[in-house]
């Protein structure tokens, strides 16, 4: 393993990386993307959402930046917010829901720290989406279910994504 250069939030925020990158106490985190099932997925999760929005009174959003601690900033697949399309560059306040889309490199010690760092900053659902098991998680801050009647669903608003559809293109 390689040595860690670490960052301050300044230079982070004023580095472009491609693809866009986390940010962890001073660390910067490679995201793993560019698979067709991964672009799939997560394509058809923010056609059918902005499908949904103007209905539901929310905004979807692609690889957004969100600044969740101090020293930590990560860029979730899809978010979606609730109410009008917020006017920062970077979130920092937290959206309704956080989507995660696995790749085939993606640890669940890494997936598991990206979501309690979603919760812990207030997010109220998180899902997390894998191509390869063709499965859909849903977690809260009072735990987590596989949605196994094949719907991802949140509350408040009601929000719901069969996931045959989004697979459907695999």
């Amino acid at each position: 393993m390689g040595s860690t250069t670490l960052l301050s939030v300044e230079q982070y925020l004023s580095t472009t990386f491609r693809p866009d990158c986390d940010y962890v106490e001073g660390e910067i985190r490679e995201r793993h993307v560019g698979e067709r099932d991964h672009g799939v997925v997560q394509t058809e999760l923010a056609i059918l959402l902005a499908n949904m929005r103007s209905r539901l009174g929310f905004q979807v959003i692609v690889e957004q930046r969100m600044q969740v601690a101090a020293r930590r900033f990560r860029i979730p697949d899809v978010c979606v917010i609730t109410g009008s399309m917020p006017l920062e560059q970077v979130l920092t306040a937290p959206p309704f829901h956080c989507i995660e889309v696995l790749s085939k490199d993606d640890t669940m010690q890494e997936m598991q720290e990206r979501i309690d760092d979603y919760l812990s900053f207030g997010v109220p659902y998180v899902w997390v989406i894998n191509p390869r098991s063709r499965k859909g998680y849903v977690f809260t801050g009072e735990g987590s279910r596989e949605a196994k009647d094949g719907v991802l669903r949140t509350q408040d608003p009601v929000i719901e994504v069969p996931l045959a559809e989004i697979f459907a293109l695999l």
